[in-house]
C-alpha cells in the first residue's frame, strides 16, 4: 500500500520523515505541486536537512549515519529515501488535479493547512479538501482541525477529528472518509485532561482555562510587513524573530470533538506565540468541586499522570527541571508533564445564593453557602512539530491504513 502526502511544509516533510524510517507502506507518494529550486537534486537537499531537526541521515541513524538518498531520476521524480520508494509530483496544486489514481495512492494526507473544510465540494474555488477523494483517494487525513466556514451547517457524517490514544476507536472504516488529526495543541492538551478526567471525575470539573507558549510557525513574518486588505489581526504581520504575538487558537473546539464531555465544562483556550523553532509548552488551570476533608492535593495530580504514563506511551511524566529544547524530538510523547510545576491550593468560595436566578430561595434563609472548590495548575511539554504531533498522527495514520486492507 501506497502512502500519499499533500505538502511539504512542517508537517508534510516530517511526516515523510517518519515514514521513510518506519517503513509500513511500500512507497510513498509526495505532492508539492510546483516545481523546487533547479530540479530533484535540490528537492532532495530540502528534504535531507532541518533547521530544527538536523539531518535526515543522523535522525535515521545516529551520528553514524549518512547521505540516505539515492537513485535520483528527474524525468520521473523519483528518488529512493532510506529504501522507500518516493515519488514527488510537481503540477498541481488543486486536490483535485492530483494524480493519486495513476499512482495507487488510496490515502492521503493532507498537511498543506489550505483546505481544512469538510464540507466544501471539490469543484469549489481554487481546491478542496473532498478533491482528493475525486481524484482518487479513498480516505483522506488532515493534519489540522476542521474549520467549517459556513455558519450553521453540521459536521458532516463522514467526517471524524480523532487523536492517537483518545479517541481513535471513534473512526469507523465503513463510515468515515474524512478524518481530522486535530492539532498538536489538541492532542498534547487532551493527554493533560483525560487522565483527570478519568479518576476524579468529569462531574467534579467547574472550568479550565489554558494558554499554549507556542513556537512560531509558518504563519508568522520573520520581518514586519503590511497586511493584507481587510486584515484585521495586525500582529499577523509582526516579526516573530523580535516579539511575543498574542494569537489564537482553535483546541477548546477541537477537543470537545475529541472529549465528548468537555461541551458541558466552561473553557477557554489562548495562544502565545515565543522566537524558537519548536518546543512548546501548555499551562492548564483547573477548577474543581472538592471536599474540604481530603482535598485534591498535588501529589495526587502528580501521582494520576505517573500511572497513567505507565500505561500510555503518548504520555510521559517528568520530575526533571526541563527547559523547552529538552523534549525537542522526544518520541512517541504527545505531552511531558512536568511533575516538578504542579500546584494546587484549596479554598471555600461564598457563592450568594440571591445571584441565581434559577434558584427558589426562602427569604429568611442564609443566602450565602461556602462551596469547596480546588485550583490545579499543570504544565506540559511538546514537540509541536516531529515529537508530539508527527508521530501521533503517523499512528493514526498507520491504524487507518492498516482498517482498508
Amino acid at each position: 500500500m501506497k502512502l500519499g502526502l499533500n505538502g511539504m511544509g512542517r508537517i508534510g516533510k516530517l511526516s515523510l520523515w517518519h515514514h521513510v524510517s518506519r517503513k509500513h507502506f511500500s512507497g510513498l507518494v509526495v505532492n508539492v505541486g510546483r516545481e523546487i529550486g533547479q530540479g530533484l537534486n535540490d528537492l532532495a537537499a530540502s528534504v535531507e536537512r532541518d533547521s530544527s531537526f538536523g539531518r535526515l541521515g543522523t535522525y535515521l541513524h545516529g551520528h553514524r549515519g549518512g547521505r540516505v538518498i539515492e537513485e535520483l531520476n528527474e524525468e520521473a521524480g523519483t528518488m529512493v529515501i532510506n529504501g522507500v520508494p518516493v515519488k514527488f509530483l510537481r503540477t498541481a496544486r488543486n486536490p483535485k488535479d492530483i494524480a493519486w489514481q495513476e499512482n495507487n495512492v488510496k490515502l492521503v494526507v493532507d498537511t498543506t493547512g489550505a483546505f481544512t473544510d469538510p464540507t466544501a465540494d471539490a469543484d469549489a474555488g481554487w481546491g478542496a479538501l473532498r478533491g482528493h477523494l475525486q481524484a482518487g483517494a479513498e480516505k483522506v487525513m488532515l493534519s489540522a482541525p476542521f474549520k467549517i466556514k459556513s455558519k450553521g451547517i453540521d459536521m458532516p457524517a463522514d467526517a471524524v477529528t480523532a487523536v492517537m490514544g483518545i479517541n481513535d476507536e471513534d473512526y469507523d472504516p465503513s463510515r468515515h472518509a474524512l478524518i481530522s488529526a486535530a492539532s498538536c495543541t489538541t492532542t498534547c492538551l487532551s493527554y493533560m485532561i483525560k487522565p483527570l478526567m478519568e479518576s476524579i471525575g468529569a462531574e467534579n470539573f467547574l472550568s479550565a482555562s489554558m494558554v499554549t507558549v507556542h513556537a512560531a510557525t509558518g504563519s508568522q513574518k520573520v520581518l514586519d510587513t503590511l497586511p493584507k486588505s481587510g486584515a484585521a489581526d495586525l500582529r499577523k504581520n509582526r516579526s516573530i524573530l523580535n516579539n511575543i504575538i498574542l494569537t489564537t487558537t482553535g483546541a477548546a473546539k477541537a477537543l470537545a470533538l475529541v472529549i465528548p464531555e468537555m461541551q458541558s465544562i466552561g473553557f477557554i483556550a489562548e495562544s502565545v506565540r515565543v522566537p524558537t523553532s519548536t518546543g512548546s509548552l501548555i499551562v492548564l488551570v483547573m477548577n474543581f468541586q472538592d471536599d474540604l476533608d481530603s482535598p485534591l492535593k498535588r501529589e495526587r495530580i502528580n501521582s494520576i499522570y505517573r500511572e497513567y504514563a505507565e500505561n500510555s506511551k503518548y504520555l510521559e511524566f517528568s520530575e526533571d527541571q526541563n527547559v523547552s529544547s529538552d523534549i525537542i524530538g522526544v518520541p512517541e510523547a504527545a505531552a511531558v508533564i512536568e511533575g516538578t510545576e504542579t500546584h494546587t491550593r484549596t479554598a471555600s468560595i461564598p457563592v450568594n445564593l440571591q445571584k441565581l436566578k434559577s434558584c427558589q430561595i426562602d427569604a429568611g434563609a442564609n443566602h450565602i453557602l461556602n462551596v469547596p472548590i480546588t485550583q490545579a495548575v499543570v504544565y506540559a511539554w511538546y514537540d509541536n512539530e516531529l515529537g508530539s504531533y508527527t508521530n501521533t498522527l503517523g499512528d493514526l495514520t498507520v491504524t487507518v491504513a492498516d482498517k482498508m486492507l
